[in-house]
């Protein structure tokens, strides 16, 4: 049995915390949401940064949609970090590069940095991870892991960072986010991470001109997100599909974002119990790890009624996990 990695992305705990939100624990018992994860067998946590969010954490991502960020600056991080480990889990850092959520469809330039060059880029790409984990080292905490960029499949801080319009300056900026982690900690493993792990066409023009271009990384990184991209979660698919990376790059693989439809327990428990499946089977790996993002979370309390997450509401301003992450218990 290989060592696993069962994490739970928790960036809104804090901000829902402010806002009166509590969780109960598997007996109805108040308890922290480290607790509550832990509980059911999670041993890790993710937190992302953002480089100067809007100080009342919400983002109007489009027309008629608003996103809560999360307390997502970096003191904000800090102080989830020290609840972290001081709960005895290990902790993934994801930076964004961004003033709020990065992903496929929105890669946009931190407001502070839009005219700078490229070169001045490279340099706020590596001062502001290296701030970041500076602060966190001042308070003697390591980072297990860190993402550099968050499904970052067309590239990062758009226009300059853009794969088909500027493929190698996007290399350099990923480079440079690297070298600033192995600065402060040689020990932490880096992460290039990827949306749409079963597309092809989403990932391979990417990993193609990374290493191309040389790239630099130590762990390929992926989203695996059955719901949103149509398809019936499969145990053998996934674990076939990570070993062709994992063989063409010669890099280990893990499964940094996963999630299922709230309401639906039995198939989300499914979901987890694939990837954790999956994992287990690549080949030369003594460690994997998969992380659900904000399992402590319904639809029913978010102004975008994002619905994969894996909790439910237990009372007013009151959640408590589901069934979904007791996968992570049971297949310990």
């Amino acid at each position: 049995m290989k060592k696993m990695i069962y994490g739970v992305d928790l960036g809104w705990a804090s901000q829902l915390e402010k806002m009166g939100y509590r969780w109960l624990d598997e007996a109805g018992g108040e308890t922290d949401i480290i607790a509550a994860s832990r509980e059911l067998g999670a041993n890790a946590v993710r937190l992302r940064v953002f480089v100067d969010p809007p100080k009342e954490a919400f983002w109007k991502k489009q027309e008629n949609e608003t996103c809560m960020l999360g307390f997502c600056d970096m003191k904000s991080v800090l102080e989830m970090a020290e609840r972290v480990k001081r709960g005895g889990m290990k902790l993934m850092i994801d930076f964004h590069y961004s003033d709020h959520f990065a992903d496929p469809m929105f890669q946009d330039m931190p407001r502070e940095w839009q005219d700078d060059s490229n070169a001045q880029l490279e340099k706020r790409v590596y001062s502001h991870t290296k701030e970041v984990l500076h602060l966190l080292a001042k308070h003697d905490i390591f980072p297990d892991w860190v993402q550099v960029g968050n499904e970052i499949n067309h590239g990062l801080m758009w226009p300059k960072g853009n794969l088909k319009e500027a493929p190698k300056q996007l290399v350099r900026f990923l480079n440079a986010g690297y070298d600033a982690v192995k600065e402060v900690c040689p020990d932490c493993q880096v992460i290039t991470h990827l949306a749409a792990v079963m597309d092809n066409d989403l990932c391979m023009p990417f990993w193609e001109n990374f290493f191309a271009e040389n790239g630099k990384t130590d762990i390929l990184g992926f989203s695996y997100y059955p719901y949103w991209e149509k398809f019936e979660s499969d145990q053998g698919r996934l674990s076939e599909k990570l070993k062709e990376y994992a063989q063409l790059y010669y890099k280990p693989v893990m499964i940094v974002e996963v999630g299922g439809l709230d309401y639906d327990e039995e198939g989300c428990y499914k979901i987890i119990a694939d990837c954790i499946g999956a994992m287990q089977e690549q080949d030369g790996q003594e460690e994997c790890g998969i992380f659900y993002w904000e399992p402590e979370v319904t639809a029913q309390i978010l102004p975008d009624a994002y619905p994969l997450g894996a909790a439910k509401l237990a009372g007013e301003k009151t959640l408590q996990y589901n069934k979904a992450l007791q996968a992570y218990r049971d297949h310990q």
